[in-house]
């Protein structure tokens, strides 16, 4: 038996979003996120979807691999070595794993991303 596809239309307007909390270690702020799991492996480590986020800054450690395409609002990453990457709509960037520094939302981000 074959698994659908998983597709997902229009994922700037979508506004039935699960609310999936807090940002832990908050610097400023308290950046609430939601989003939408598009696909999730067998293995749980891979996964992709729509990620929104409020206003807020925190400290970032990732964890693994992550690419991101910005969608909506304004953030500034600023990588530990002092390397300032500014976000706004239309921006795609690739997060390798081991990339630390902190982001700081200026305005409501959305993105559509992929971690493996």
């Amino acid at each position: 038996m074959r698994t659908p596809t998983p597709v997902l239309r229009d994922p700037v307007g979508l506004t039935e979003l699960k609310d999936w909390g807090t940002v832990p270690g908050m610097l400023e702020g308290e950046s609430r996120t939601s989003g939408v799991l598009l696909h999730k492996g067998p293995d749980g480590e891979s996964e992709c979807g729509v990620w929104v986020c409020t206003p807020g800054h925190w400290r970032c450690e990732v964890t693994r691999d992550e690419f991101c395409h910005f969608l909506a609002g304004r953030c500034v990453y600023t990588r530990m070595d002092g390397e300032v990457i500014e976000i706004e709509p239309g921006t795609v960037a690739f997060f390798p794993a081991g990339w630390c520094g902190t982001c700081r939302v200026l305005e409501t981000v959305r993105k559509v991303y992929m971690i493996r």
